[in-house]
């Protein structure tokens, strides 16, 4: 009789999975499955987070022999996860095909529709809202992978320094200074699409 999912814990899993039982990894797959989806679909746009949580879990398992219970298994789950979505964005990065000579003119047209669609007060705010978080995303589009990620953990899901370095493998000040040049990037470049709406 197949045991019961919560009685079964990650290391008694690992070892056999180790021993050649490649079978139990269901196991820890049920187990995650809905947390790596929510880290995942935090990170990535949803139609991908399907692809990406997949291919967190392929890693985990040709992986899991460096993992020799090292310390908690969620966790170097999770720094997975973020690798991963790491890794999308910096592919991402590299294959964006946009010229920057019509970034400019986008995003002008862009903030006029934003500024548009200011007539009805409950649709207003809630189409605002809306248009705010895409601007947000247009302009976080446009950092780097790591200034990216830094700023979407520490931001969005307000991990600590500390956290987010152990997730990336980064130091403590890689994290920081990153932080501070993203922030002043992203604030740079949603100034400059203003400036340029209104001038």
């Amino acid at each position: 009789m197949p045991e019961k999912l919560s009685s079964i814990e990650d290391d008694e899993v690992i070892r056999r999975i180790i021993n050649g039982e490649i079978n139990e990894f269901r196991h820890l797959v049920l187990k995650y499955q809905s947390y790596i989806f929510n880290i995942v679909g935090s990170h990535v746009p949803h139609y991908w987070v399907e692809e990406i949580a997949h291919e967190v879990f392929v890693k985990a398992y040709q992986s899991l022999t460096s993992f020799k219970n090292q310390g908690d298994f969620k966790h170097w789950l999770t720094a997975i996860a973020i690798k991963t979505c790491y890794a999308f964005w910096r592919k991402e990065y590299r294959c964006r095909e946009i010229p920057m000579s019509s970034c400019g003119e986008e995003e002008r047209d862009y903030l006029k529709k934003i500024i548009a669609q200011k007539s009805n007060q409950l649709t207003r705010e809630t189409s605002f809202q809306q248009e705010i978080q895409e601007l947000l995303d247009r302009a976080l589009a446009r950092l780097s992978p790591g200034e990216r990620m830094v700023l979407e953990m520490a931001y969005f899901e307000e991990l600590p320094a500390k956290e987010v370095a152990d997730l990336l493998g980064w130091t403590v000040t890689r994290v920081k200074v990153c932080l501070f040049r993203s922030r002043k990037k992203l604030h740079k470049i949603i100034s400059q699409w203003l400036k340029d709406e209104r001038g």
